[in-house]
């Protein structure tokens, strides 16, 4: 068996529609969770299309927000989304933020850590980044138990024989890891939360369109057209809809919060 392809996010327009619903449902309860207050001045690592960077709009009144993303065509979706003066929007590395030291009141990671690389460069940055006091938070799919909406395709994919694409940093998405790395960069008052959401989708062919289709890496491309119509029909089998054909769908994310020594 081959290794895994790297996941790669580059179409926003795609990423919308695979990722970004489940993105606001996580952020919505994440933000909740951190209840800032008003007036804050945020980084948001890996950005992507935008998703949470909306989301963060609409709920906590931010005083400004710098929204990165490695991928020129997410950051492209997302200016085109975001008209906001007050979000500064720029293609860059998570592991060598191009921002000076203790410049930010709030640095999250939404749904991005464990595409990192090196998850402890990228935490590290975005605490050097963050004001003495300021809070650094993260929240990931609990990919080791089973916690990604991708987690049906991934195991559908793996037993075709065929490598399901995993982001490189899968162990940091444990409790035991974030509150070991944020303990390790001299983060005080952690606290940890699940969380934990659900996505309906119209019938097995929205689901199709939405998980299948739009994910990144070219899934379909990978297959023959004999082993396509095997994942559609082990899905299917494995996605009971109800009475009214809809599909529901549940994930949970592990999330992390601590505040920088002053």
């Amino acid at each position: 068996m081959s290794s895994p392809e790297p996941i790669k996010f580059t179409d926003g327009a795609a990423y919308e529609r695979f990722m970004a619903p489940w993105s606001r449902s996580a952020g919505t309860l994440f933000l909740d969770w951190l209840a800032p207050r008003s007036g804050l001045a945020w980084v948001d690592v890996g950005a992507g299309n935008g998703a949470f960077t909306e989301l963060l709009l609409a709920k906590s009144a931010p005083s400004s927000v710098c929204a990165i993303d490695p991928s020129d065509g997410q950051i492209t979706t997302a200016r085109q989304k975001i008209s906001a003066k007050l979000v500064e929007f720029s293609i860059g590395d998570a592991m060598a933020l191009p921002y000076v030291r203790d410049r930010f009141d709030v640095a999250v990671m939404a749904l991005a850590l464990f595409f990192v690389p090196d998850a402890r460069k990228g935490a590290s940055e975005m605490v050097r980044v963050t004001k003495p006091g300021g809070m650094v938070a993260s929240y990931t799919w609990d990919i080791v138990r089973g916690g990604s909406p991708t987690q049906p395709l991934w195991e559908e994919m793996d037993g075709l024989g065929k490598p399901a694409m995993r982001p490189p940093s899968a162990d940091i998405s444990r409790f035991e890891a974030l509150k070991a790395l944020w303990a390790e960069l001299g983060l005080r008052d952690v606290e940890t939360r699940e969380l934990v959401v659900e996505r309906t989708f119209a019938n097995f062919d929205d689901y199709w369109l939405s998980m299948v289709v739009s994910s990144p890496a070219g899934v379909l491309g990978r297959l023959s057209e004999t082993e396509r119509a095997e994942l559609q029909r082990r899905l299917q089998a494995r996605l009971p809809a109800s009475a009214t054909r809809e599909i529901t769908v549940h994930a949970f994310a592990t999330a992390i919060k601590g505040r920088k020594a002053a």
